[in-house]
């Protein structure tokens, strides 16, 4: 069977009339580059709150990068774990910037409705499965939420959760209630629709080649176009480029792989009885959900070499297997990769770098909820002044030393998935 060109997210993403290419000179008030989550949520955050003069550039089309490529979950949290957040920024601190992101939840809720947009959007909550049989990792983040963070992740015993997705994988897992799942690029098509109906304008395949100071602002310099501004927000994640090399240093664009089959009919009744999505407790997780047309979606993976469509589908292939070894045969539609940037302190980025220039980038593979976040916070930082912001100001674009960076990001990887697989041979599975 021949594996789709393109994603699942952009056979099926809504039809828009595309936005032109920037060409001539402008003068804009604020420029934001990059047109996935952290630069539309900075870009309707700026206009819901009345702020004009704003032009968003994109490369390729709204949600080319992983906002359209992505598993589709939204729940709190950043790639960093909880425990570790706490003990890096305190307590205190800690807690606003989870519940920041679980603010972002709420706000895909908010706009989704708001703005009409048609991105599925499925309140089933998220699975976390337990690979092993040892329930501790479950518990110790089951009391970290609940004691540090004021969340409740309700535990989910093994009977219950084999009730719900029918394998024998799993031990047990813990359920995030008010999380939710949706189609992504639809999203963040729908994002710039509103955006550009509120006064933002957009420019689609307009990849930044130079931007310089100019003065007190700056000029942004594309193919065919340039526009002074008073200010920039870089929103580029993995696919950021080398027009600003500092920024491009202190990330490691990082891939990971997606599938989605064809339409399960009868036997997706054989593999789940939930609208929840689910990943498990490994460092390199499966992670999968129904889709409303009848299809699994399945991703995974982590690894600096980008594969081709058949070589993703051939290797999570394998990984479903062993989860659902019932959909033997099945066939596969689609499958792509995508680039995740991760920053070395697999936090984000977030803040003015020097005056009048911002960034809002580096989620490391979750970002959904969590770019919401940072785009809101950088969009009332420059309208409103607000300060918010420096809560991450320990995070600084600090070198991830590229190309040596990538090495050592796959030894980790590698290292981390044979101790996963060492613990399975200890426990006979």
């Amino acid at each position: 069977m021949t594996i789709n060109p393109v994603s699942y997210y952009r056979a099926s993403a809504t039809d828009y009339p595309a936005f032109a290419a920037l060409s001539g000179r402008h003068e804009a008030d604020t420029v934001i580059i990059g047109g996935g989550f952290a630069g539309l949520n900075t870009a309707i955050g700026l206009a819901e709150r009345g702020h004009a003069g704003v032009v968003l550039l994109e490369a390729g089309q709204l949600g080319h990068g992983a906002s359209g490529r992505n598993g589709g979950f939204a729940f709190g949290g950043y790639s960093l774990g909880e425990a570790a957040l706490r003990r890096s920024q305190g307590a205190e601190r800690a807690k606003r910037m989870y519940d920041g992101t679980l603010w972002g939840v709420d706000s895909i809720r908010r706009r989704a409705a708001k703005y009409d947009i048609p991105c599925d959007p499925v309140e089933g909550g998220v699975i976390w499965a337990n690979w092993f049989r040892d329930p501790e990792m479950l518990r110790g983040r089951q009391r970290e939420l609940a004691e540090h963070y004021g969340v409740d992740w309700r535990w989910m015993p093994q009977a219950e959760l084999r009730e719900r997705i029918h394998s024998e994988r799993y031990s047990d897992a813990l359920f995030e209630s008010s999380a939710l799942h949706l189609h992504p690029l639809n999203y963040a098509i729908g994002l710039g629709q509103a955006a550009a109906a509120q006064g933002v304008a957009i420019h689609e395949r307009s990849p930044v080649v130079e931007l310089r100071r100019d003065g007190s602002g700056w000029n942004i310099r594309t193919a065919e176009g340039e526009v002074k501004a008073r200010r920039v927000v870089h929103a580029c994640g993995g696919y950021i480029g080398g027009y600003a090399p500092r920024l491009d240093r202190s990330i490691l664009p990082i891939s990971t792989y997606v599938m989605v089959t064809e339409p399960l009919g009868p036997r997706m009744a054989e593999i789940m009885d939930t609208s929840a999505a689910v990943y498990d407790t490994r460092f390199a997780f499966d992670y999968y959900r129904p889709l409303k047309d009848g299809r699994l979606l399945w991703g995974g993976r982590i690894t600096v070499r980008d594969p081709s469509p058949e070589q993703a589908k051939d290797i999570l292939m394998t990984d479903l297997l062993r989860v659902f070894p019932q959909l033997r045969g099945v066939g596969i539609d689609y499958a792509w990769s995508g680039l995740m940037g991760y920053s070395k302190a697999q936090m984000p980025q977030i803040g003015e770098l020097e005056p009048g220039l911002w960034m809002v980038h580096a989620f490391g593979g979750h970002g959904v909820a969590p770019t919401a976040w940072g785009g809101e916070l950088i969009a009332s930082a420059i309208a409103e002044g607000d300060t918010r912001w420096k809560d991450f100001a320990g995070y600084q674009p600090d070198s991830a030393f590229k190309p040596f960076g990538f090495a050592a990001a796959q030894l980790n990887y590698w290292w981390l998935q044979t101790r996963d697989a060492w613990k399975d041979w200890r426990e006979g599975r």
